[in-house]
C-alpha cells in the first residue's frame, strides 16, 4: 500500500468514526431504542469500533465532564461469544456520572436501566501508555485503593437474542456506561484475598445473586492488567486518581421504579442504590 492509498484508507476510517460516534451521541440525547448503525457509519472492525468510542466519550465529556474512571464489559468468554466480539470491551467513566453511596436513580432517564456489582480499583500512580505491556506486579504497584462499586448502564432495550450481529456497537457506545456508585475506599487492600472476596447483591432485601471477585478475569489485578494494556495499545492511558471497574460479580440486573438494590461486598460497608 503506497502512502497516497493509506492516507486515504486512514481519512476514511476517521469520517466513518466521527460519523458512528455522532449518530450514537444522537441516539442517545433521543433516548432512542438500540438498533442497527446506518450502513454508512457501521464500524467495519474493532479499531474502527474503538475510534468511534473515543471520539463518542470527547463529545459525552462536554456534559458529563472528563473521564474519571474505566470499565471492562463482557469479562468472560461465555458473555464474549454471546456478544460476537474475541475478548473484553474497555470502556471510560465520567466525572459528572460518578456519586457516592447511598445513591438514587430515575428509572426513566434511561431507555432500560441495567446495573452491575463490581469490585473496583484506584489508581495512586500513572499508568500511562507505552510500547511494552505491564505486568500484573506493574499494575499492582500502581493500586492505592479498593473499592466496591455498582456500574450503571443503559443497555437501550436492545434484543439480547441478535445482539451478536452487533457486537462492534457495543464496543463503539462505549459499553453502554452511563455512570458508577462508588463505595469505601479501603487502602489496605494488600490485606484482603481479592480472589475470594464475596459479593451479595439483593433487591428488595431478597437475594439475587452472589459472586466471588475470581469473576473478574480469575483475579481483579488480572483484569485491571488487561484493561491498562488494551488502554496503552490505543494510545491512552490511566491517571493517578482514575479508578476502574472490572466486570459484575453478579449477573446484570434490570431494576425498575420503587426498587432498591444492595450490594455487599466482603469487608466493606454494603452499597445502596434506590431507583426512582
Amino acid at each position: 500500500m503506497n502512502n497516497k492509498t493509506s492516507s486515504h484508507t486512514r481519512s476514511t476510517r476517521s469520517t466513518r468514526a466521527s460519523a458512528a460516534a455522532r449518530w450514537l451521541r444522537a441516539r442517545y440525547l433521543a433516548r432512542g431504542a438500540f438498533g442497527p448503525f446506518p450502513a454508512d457509519c457501521a464500524p467495519r472492525d474493532v479499531a474502527e469500533a474503538y475510534s468511534a468510542a473515543q471520539l463518542l466519550v470527547r463529545l459525552k465529556a462536554q456534559d458529563c465532564g472528563p473521564v474519571c474512571g474505566w470499565k471492562i464489559a463482557l469479562s468472560n468468554p461465555a458473555m464474549q461469544a454471546f456478544c460476537g466480539l474475541p475478548e473484553p470491551i474497555a470502556g471510560a467513566v465520567h466525572t459528572r456520572q460518578v456519586v457516592a453511596s447511598p445513591a438514587r436513580v430515575r428509572a426513566a432517564d434511561y431507555v432500560r436501566l441495567l446495573i452491575e456489582f463490581e469490585i473496583a480499583l484506584e489508581l495512586g500512580a500513572d499508568l500511562p501508555a507505552r510500547k511494552q505491556g505491564y505486568t500484573r506486579e506493574q499494575v499492582a504497584d500502581a493500586v492505592s485503593a479498593v473499592r466496591p462499586a455498582f456500574e450503571i448502564a443503559d443497555d437501550l432495550g436492545a434484543d439480547y437474542k441478535t445482539l451478536s450481529q452487533h457486537g462492534l456497537q457495543l464496543v463503539a457506545d462505549n459499553a453502554w456506561n452511563q455512570g458508577a456508585v462508588l463505595g469505601e475506599r479501603r487502602t489496605d487492600w494488600r490485606n484482603l484475598d481479592l480472589a475470594a472476596l464475596r459479593g451479595v447483591v439483593q433487591i428488595d432485601e431478597e437475594i439475587v445473586g452472589e459472586g466471588f471477585g475470581r469473576d473478574q478475569m480469575g483475579h481483579p489485578l488480572d483484569a485491571m492488567t488487561w484493561l491498562a494494556n488494551n488502554l496503552s495499545r490505543r494510545g491512552l492511558g490511566m491517571r493517578a486518581g482514575d479508578f476502574a471497574i472490572l466486570g459484575s460479580l453478579v449477573t446484570s440486573k434490570f431494576p425498575v421504579a420503587g426498587q432498591t438494590l444492595r450490594f455487599s461486598l466482603d469487608g466493606f460497608e454494603p452499597l445502596q442504590l434506590s431507583v426512582d
